[in-house]
């Protein structure tokens, strides 16, 4: 198998930035609030203008600090080529698409199971910090950790993300198409349990906790 060529700092962001874009866009959505929070009695104020504002308060963020690093690193130390920016760009939407989705369902069970969906929510987060694949490359995997790490669309998207970035990498074992329609079904999963739940959330939930 031919190695990557091209600067390593490309690799490290490729990997860590769509990472990171992808677990803050879970946790941001996942704490956005509940239904009976103090927020939701202005008028003015609804689910979805919580959940936008959270989504793309995390997307400005990232995509900021992506571009100050990629802007004084092309400057201070050497020009950096990526190959096909814009499929490198929706490599990174599409991470934060689906963590948004994963966060989603999260919230979504929150007010049910508020204890049970914290530590989900954390248990996911932490499982991405391995089963991700941001320190390596899906091309290296044998048949057998392949399937450990499949399963996962965040794998997929930066296997992806790196063959749009490097020009003598092509990705063989993942699909961005995988992750795309994992982050739409876990979207309308999301908003049909946060619809049920809206309906049938009470202030007096907490009373008991």
């Amino acid at each position: 198998m031919a190695k990557i060529r091209g600067e390593f700092i490309l690799f490290l962001l490729s990997g860590v930035f769509v990472f990171l874009t992808h677990i803050k866009s879970v946790g941001a959505i996942a704490s956005a609030g509940s239904g009976n929070s103090p927020m939701m009695l202005h008028s003015p104020m609804n689910r979805i203008v919580m959940l936008m504002a959270s989504a793309f308060g995390i997307f400005y963020t990232q995509l900021v600090s992506i571009l100050v690093i990629l802007f004084g690193y092309s400057v201070a130390v050497a020009p950096l080529e990526v190959q096909d920016p814009g499929g490198a760009f929706a490599m990174l939407v599409l991470s934060w698409f689906t963590g948004c989705a994963v966060g989603l369902v999260f919230l979504a069970i929150q007010p049910w199971f508020p204890r049970l969906a914290a530590i989900l929510s954390l248990a996911y987060r932490r499982l991405n910090m391995i089963f991700s694949g941001k320190m390596f490359i899906a091309n290296a995997l044998g048949g057998f950790m392949l399937t450990m790490f499949a399963w996962n669309p965040l794998f997929h998207i930066i296997d992806q993300c790196r063959g749009f970035i490097f020009r003598n990498y092509f990705p063989r074992n993942t699909s961005w198409e995988y992750a795309l329609w994992v982050g739409i079904v876990l979207t309308m999963i999301g908003l049909m349990a946060e619809f049920y739940t809206r309906k049938h959330v009470s202030k007096s939930w907490s009373a008991r906790r």
